[in-house]
């Protein structure tokens, strides 16, 4: 039998359990919400454009920032360091999904956690940025969408609207991946087409206006790849060929609205849609490391007209009736 004395210290530890018990249903309650991190490397028009468009699917599909979800976004503002210490908080903060955009915000992620899911956007090569094994089957807790851009299609439009240039001047980033990737690509088919490449490498924004003053001297035209550090500078480097007359060809539509001629291009939003559409079959129990990475075929062609004027180029009929035609900067 229980004595009087264990009795009461039974009824105690009951109350106490229950009262555990109570707290827990509470803080259940706040945790019911699926906590997804949003780590950017920085901000420009196009990242901007992938995480609205990854937002939406998720909402369109009924996971609701501040419903169902909570959804916490954060800007590494161009420094990897920075991404690095994002990715380590999420990972200690138990976020139920990351959502990393562009290459250096998915490396440092996926060196956080093996554990956490993992969706990616803007990366142009997911394998040899190491974060999965396969594009078919990516056998690691990362899945997602590349940003492959068609650099075939691109240097076509190079030879059609400047038919007499020779010389491609292209400027990037050389600590991004991607870029040096892309660049490669752009040697490639220079070499099919008959252009020269005049390369320029930069690790930083204070450097591009130099670089840019060197490379506006020597070529005929300049090809802007889908790199963050560029694609920041945009501005820059719009003003800087434009003072020279010289066009640009960009990698995608926000460096059309920000300066360059045109663009056969891809559409980041509707990139962070589809990259979207695999988080909630992630949220719906598939495993990653199952997914393959996924491309988007269409491009679109967008032509800035203002510049157009402003170089003397006479767009030709053909390109003119498909293109999407904006009246953008200079």
């Amino acid at each position: 039998m229980v004595g009087k004395k264990n009795f009461k210290i039974v009824l105690l530890l009951i109350v106490v359990v229950v009262s555990l018990v109570g707290c827990k249903s509470v803080d259940t309650s706040k945790d019911n919400k699926i906590k997804i991190g949003i780590t950017q490397i920085t901000e420009h028009p196009a990242l901007d454009l992938a995480r609205e468009g990854f937002i939406k699917a998720l909402k369109d599909n009924g996971f609701e920032d501040g419903n169902n979800i909570e959804i916490d976004f954060q800007s590494a503002q161009g420094d990897i360091p920075t991404s690095q210490t994002i990715a380590q908080n999420f990972v200690s903060q138990s976020k139920d999904m990351i959502f990393a955009i562009a290459t250096p915000s998915a490396q440092s992620t996926f060196n956080s956690t093996n554990e956490i899911p993992i969706l990616i956007t803007a990366v142009t090569d997911p394998v040899e940025a190491g974060i999965v094994k396969s594009i078919e089957k990516t056998q690691t807790n990362v899945t997602g969408t590349s940003d492959m851009t068609p650099v075939d299609k691109q240097f076509e439009l190079i030879k059609k609207l400047v038919p007499n240039a020779k010389k491609v001047g292209v400027i990037y980033n050389t600590s991004e991946i991607n870029s040096k990737i892309q660049i490669d690509m752009a040697k490639e088919e220079a070499k099919k087409i008959g252009f020269d490449i005049e390369e320029v490498g930069v690790s930083s924004v204070n450097e591009v206006a130099q670089a840019m003053d060197k490379l506006v001297q020597n070529v005929d035209i300049v090809y802007t790849p889908t790199d963050n550090l560029v694609a920041s500078s945009m501005n820059l480097i719009a003003n800087k060929c434009n003072e020279k007359n010289i066009p640009i060809i960009g990698a995608e539509e926000s460096h059309v609205k920000l300066g360059a001629l045109a663009t056969q291009g891809i559409d980041y939003k509707q990139l962070g849609y589809e990259t979207g559409l695999m988080a909630v079959k992630v949220l719906n129990g598939k495993q990653p490391q199952d997914m393959s990475i996924e491309y988007i075929k269409n491009t679109n062609l967008v032509i800035n007209e203002k510049v157009a004027k402003n170089l003397n180029i006479k767009i030709p009929n053909d390109l003119k009736s498909k293109a999407q035609i904006i009246e953008g900067e200079n």
